[in-house]
């Protein structure tokens, strides 16, 4: 057989050469794409943003975390707090996809769509030592207008009634003010909380502290009283006996998507409204 000429092998080694170049350069470069879409699919749908209500937000977390161990592969929750306000505010600016509320909407925020998750007692609470168990409406009033300042004045308990109540714009205040406080104002001398968590805090440390937190949020380090001779139970809020009762809503802004959707519709399953049912909330769900 005749040798080739070395010009020409060495022209085929080189354009071999290239062949491989350009092959490689090809499959770096679909990979990039390809990486590329994946990455933007994670990152466009990697968290579904819930922002609001300090009141509601310990009942999502936890519903957050179950649908975690759940659901692995959908996108993650990320909860926030802030109150009713700046829930409302999250999603008119899309800062948030879903926000929180424990009160009615107001103002913009109305022309959200509107989805109740559940239903929230108040209770009003005072520290285990207090003999205190039962006051009616109007005595409640009177404490936190300061009208009463003294707990003497109700019971033999001495020693001056010191008022923890939520911040303006908050679900729970909101709440308080409508079915308790009607046209009276909270006392300026109330000591004032930005979470129910914060409120429970200083009741559980003062004798003589008196405060209102979500029914769902009473522990044994607080002792929730009576009102108008009606225990706070989730059995008196259905039967319509306890009165201090205010919505948990989501608020969103239409189209939603897919992902937040998909998240909502866990809460309002009959598993979801059974662990909220579980932790002290009246469920939307008769069945649960």
């Amino acid at each position: 057989m005749k040798a080739l000429p070395i010009s020409f092998l060495a022209r085929a080694r080189i354009y071999s050469k290239r062949l491989t170049w350009q092959l490689v350069a090809l499959l770096i470069m679909i990979s990039i794409v390809l990486t590329g879409c994946r990455l933007r699919s994670r990152v466009g749908n990697a968290t579904i943003t819930i922002a609001g209500s300090t009141s509601v937000q310990p009942f999502i977390e936890l519903l957050a975390e179950e649908y975690a161990r759940s659901y692995p592969d959908r996108p993650a929750v990320n909860v926030q707090g802030g109150g009713s306000s700046a829930g409302g505010r999250a999603v008119l600016t899309e800062v948030a996809q879903i926000g929180m509320l424990s009160r009615q909407p107001e103002g913009p925020e109305q022309e959200l769509t509107v989805i109740p998750v559940a239903y929230d007692a108040l209770a009003v609470v005072v520290n285990p030592q207090n003999p205190i168990s039962a006051l009616s409406s109007n005595k409640i009033r009177a404490i936190f207008s300061g009208a009463v300042a003294q707990w003497s004045e109700l019971d033999q308990t001495k020693g001056r009634i010191h008022i923890v109540s939520r911040e303006e714009g908050s679900g729970t205040r909101a709440a308080f003010d409508s079915l308790i406080m009607a046209n009276a104002d909270v006392a300026a001398r109330a000591i004032v909380q930005d979470s129910n968590g914060a409120v429970r805090e200083i009741v559980a440390h003062d004798p003589h502290a008196i405060g209102y937190i979500s029914l769902g949020l009473v522990n044994h380090r607080v002792k929730a009283i009576q009102v108008d001779k009606v225990q706070p139970t989730q059995a008196n809020c259905r039967a319509g006996k306890y009165t201090l009762v205010r919505p948990f809503l989501f608020v969103v802004k239409e189209p939603l998507d897919a992902a937040s959707q998909e998240f909502i519709d866990f809460v309002l399953s009959e598993y979801g409204q059974k662990l909220l049912a579980e932790h002290g909330l009246v469920a939307v769900n008769s069945n649960s």
